[in-house]
């Protein structure tokens, strides 16, 4: 039995050491993220190109909910992300903070969503952890500026890339390439289809474009 014992303890010690050596990334945010997990979403596309790559040493985690806005995402950060202790919070939100006010009259004014999305920086900070930010992409894939919200969009893009300037936060600016990729892409001018299904969610291109820029700012971390 002592034998059994002593052999067991030095497996348990490494067991121990691997998990706590593991960097836990948190990708926070709306739909786009909870489909991000699914198989074909950016966040297993992540977890593939870094097993691909060999680095074994990421737990990659979604904590995306439908419908969520910034405030949903600061009410249910601590339970949601915070209580985790991630190394790292991908902060993936502001598509439903513009659509729904078109859509449903709820979405997030400009000052709110400000003053929000600093509030949770503010308690992501708090907690030591790295922070991405990521610039919401696209409600509509006209390249032509006729996408009803391509206003607003470009509004809640500007704020994110200041506070990510105000705070010293890398940016993904998911915005700017999406524009970038329609403009090459779509030239029939479509609405969806180039990397999004619907005008929002995205298809395997588009799930491929956001875990490639994700995976490039995680690893310059």
């Amino acid at each position: 039995m002592k034998k059994i014992i002593l052999f067991a303890l030095p497996i348990f010690m490494l067991m121990a050491f691997t998990r706590q050596d593991k960097v836990k990334v948190i990708f926070f945010g709306d739909s786009i993220t909870q489909a991000g997990v699914n198989p074909g979403g950016y966040v297993k596309r992540i977890d593939s190109m870094a097993r691909v790559q060999g680095k074994m040493n990421y737990d990659f985690i979604g904590a995306g909910i439908g419908g969520n806005k910034i405030y949903d995402l600061y009410l249910r950060m601590e339970d949601d992300v915070l209580s985790k202790n991630p190394n790292v919070v991908v902060l993936y939100i502001g598509v439903n903070d513009v659509w729904h006010k078109a859509s449903s009259g709820t979405g997030t004014d400009a000052d709110k969503f400000a003053k929000f999305y600093q509030a949770v920086i503010n308690k992501i900070k708090a907690k030591n952890a790295k922070i991405i930010l990521c610039t919401p992409a696209v409600i509509g894939e006209k390249t032509d500026g006729s996408n009803q919200q391509d206003g607003d969009l470009t509004e809640y893009s500007k704020i994110i890339r200041g506070l990510a300037q105000k705070n010293e936060l890398p940016l993904v600016d998911l915005r700017k390439a999406f524009i970038d990729y329609n403009n090459k892409n779509n030239k029939e001018n479509k609405d969806r289809g180039i990397l999004t299904t619907d005008r929002v969610h995205l298809n395997a291109i588009g799930n491929q474009l956001v875990a490639d820029e994700m995976w490039k700012a995680i690893q310059a971390l």
